[in-house]
């Protein structure tokens, strides 16, 4: 659906973009990432055929944006980070204009309706833009990146500015659009991109150094593969049967962090997954687990990795190379 090639933006002697190739998939939700000044917002431009390329290709839904523009922008929707509104329109006038602009043949009426549903605008149709709150001028701002059904969504920091009820509410509508629409996301709210996107490409002064699910990357940079358990029973009888359960190579107390609940560090040998049996032992011992959590990297602490400069080099060797072998993905297409 979306297809960047060898893509290199130039400026002189300073490459804002290096050579970077990757696919988004039909129905895909892909989190793009970078810190500012690595490329992302050079690399979105051009999608959108607002810049151009130095060099390599950019296919939107098999259009080249630089030899077929009209075609490719026509496949795409988007919303910029300050949402390209009208404020002394009405939400009717403006998505009736924005219509127009874009030469619509869907049947006016009953596509603005639909859209107004998706997105829950219809109780302020018809009041001005500039009166409405931040949350429902994003909410415009998606409206008028569906007109038109493009089969691509582009959408450029769009919780940027919006209070936590209103960021679940659009994260719940991107989730619904990716089930019709292939869609990029560029956000720095890291939470944002875990809970939405199907994967994750980070991209660094130019360079990706990434393109992974977040569970993956998370289990690739996490060297400590330790598991934290608390169960509520006496220490030193819990603490053998773990260390009897197949899978566990080590397990240590940490001590008592409740009353009568203990903390217990284990770390697994790799042979099995530990976690059924030691459920099913403990149940019949009657003592409850209280929590249990893997020590994997969380998404900020690898993208703080993957950004800094003394970044690992076998941490980069390891991700160009599974970044350049990967076969084919899960819809059967080859990447680049």
């Amino acid at each position: 659906m979306i297809e960047v090639q060898n893509l290199t933006k130039r400026y002189g002697a300073h490459y804002a973009v290096n050579n970077i190739s990757f696919q988004v998939e039909e129905g895909e939700i892909l989190g793009f990432l970078g810190p500012n000044g690595a490329g992302k917002s050079t690399t979105m431009n051009i999608l959108t055929g607002y810049l151009s390329a130095t060099d390599g290709r950019v296919r939107i839904n098999g259009h080249d944006i630089l030899e077929e523009p009209n075609l490719a922008k026509s496949s795409i929707g988007y919303l910029p980070e300050q949402p390209p509104l009208y404020l002394d329109m009405t939400v009717r006038e403006y998505l009736d204009f924005m219509y127009d602009l874009k030469k619509c043949k869907l049947d006016r009426q009953q596509h603005i309706a639909e859209i107004c549903r998706l997105v829950k605008i219809e109780d302020v149709y018809g009041r001005l833009i500039k009166n409405l709150s931040k949350g429902y001028r994003q909410r415009v701002g998606v409206a008028q990146a569906l007109v038109g059904h493009p089969p691509v969504l582009i959408l450029d920091e769009p919780t940027v500015g919006l209070d936590p009820n209103q960021i679940i509410e659009i994260r719940t509508l991107i989730k619904n659009l990716g089930k019709h629409h292939t869609v990029i996301l560029s956000s720095h709210i890291l939470p944002e991109i875990e809970a939405v996107c199907d994967r994750i490409v980070v991209i660094n002064k130019g360079v990706i150094v990434a393109d992974d699910t977040a569970a993956d990357l998370s289990k690739r940079y996490s060297n400590d593969q330790r598991t934290l358990l608390r169960v509520s029973g006496p220490e030193t009888d819990v603490l053998s049967l773990i260390a009897r359960v197949p899978g566990v190579a080590d397990a240590t107390s940490l001590g008592e962090k409740e009353p009568g609940v203990f903390e217990y560090a284990i770390d697994p040998d790799g042979t099995t997954d530990f976690r059924k049996e030691l459920f099913r032992r403990l149940a019949e011992r009657n003592w409850p687990i209280m929590s249990l959590r893997s020590m994997e990297m969380s998404l900020e602490e690898i993208f703080i990795a993957l950004t800094r400069e003394n970044i690992p080099k076998s941490a980069k060797s390891v991700q160009r190379r599974d970044t350049a072998s990967r076969g084919t993905d899960k819809k059967g297409g080859k990447s680049e």
